[in-house]
């Protein structure tokens, strides 16, 4: 499959696959997600670092169209890099980001710290999930399995999520991509109001990571809140195969269709 992003310096050339179920002219905000963490990985640092949390402010809707990347180091430090990343379209940013790396380090840990267990079934025991109420060109990319509830669904669910496709072209997805892809589906994970009568669209995402995630699938294990007065919150946990190892929240903007 083609890729999602093409980058020549700091200009990108966006597939018409990056459409998320809104508006066919709006990206996923899972695909200019994984863009920043693309971007903040690629800056140098120091020593050897990880990314540990993102947060990232969807300050307009991303269109399906060309973007440029504009990056840099907001503070450099011997255990810590924070990194600032916006997405332009038309030169007006559309994306705003910073994003946190933390030194790597082997550190002898008590024998009672260990990933809490996910106490779900695994993705190969788990029903396969079109996530038909996703539909739209983004999700093509991403197989679903429905450990808890099904996508969509009213209520708290867990799904497990992974990437089928390239990100960007000539690059590897790495394991932080594969976290916040999964992490902006998180509204539709546990949905609390119908998506034939109304429209949840996150404002942002945060997600940190207390390790990087193994293997392919990421699982969210979310629920959501919604307050009275035109906001919400969708709050996932993050696990691979191995156990817990992150969490997820989204602010909701929630109106009638």
């Amino acid at each position: 499959m083609e890729p999602i992003f093409r980058v020549d310096g700091d200009r990108v050339v966006t597939s018409p696959d990056a459409a998320g179920p809104w508006d066919p002219q709006m990206q996923h905000g899972s695909a200019p997600a994984a863009l920043v963490i693309w971007a903040a990985e690629a800056l140098p640092t120091p020593v050897p670092m990880r990314i540990a949390r993102v947060t990232i402010d969807l300050m307009r809707p991303v269109p399906v169209a060309p973007l440029t990347i504009e990056r840099e180091v907001l503070r450099e430090g011997r255990k810590i890099q924070l990194c600032g990343v916006r997405l332009k379209a038309d030169g007006v940013v559309v994306v705003s980001a910073s994003v946190l790396k933390i030194k790597q380090q082997t550190a002898e840990l008590p024998a009672d710290i260990a990933d809490l267990p996910v106490g779900l079934p695994t993705p190969d025991q788990c029903m396969v999930e079109p996530g038909n109420l996703a539909s739209s060109p983004f999700v093509k990319s991403i197989s679903m399995r429905a450990a808890r509830g099904r996508f969509g669904q009213l209520g708290a669910g867990a799904i497990w999520f992974r990437v089928d496709r390239p990100l960007i072209a000539d690059a590897a997805v790495s394991q932080a991509m594969r976290a916040v892809v999964a992490s902006d589906f998180s509204n539709g994970t546990s949905p609390v109001l119908d998506f034939s009568e109304w429209t949840f669209i996150n404002a942002d995402l945060t997600v940190s990571l207390a390790r990087e995630p193994v293997g392919d699938w990421i699982l969210l294990d979310g629920e959501s809140w919604i307050g009275p007065d035109g906001a919400g919150l969708a709050m996932s946990r993050l696990a691979d195969q191995r156990g817990y190892f992150g969490q997820a929240i989204q602010s909701l903007v929630i109106e009638r269709r």
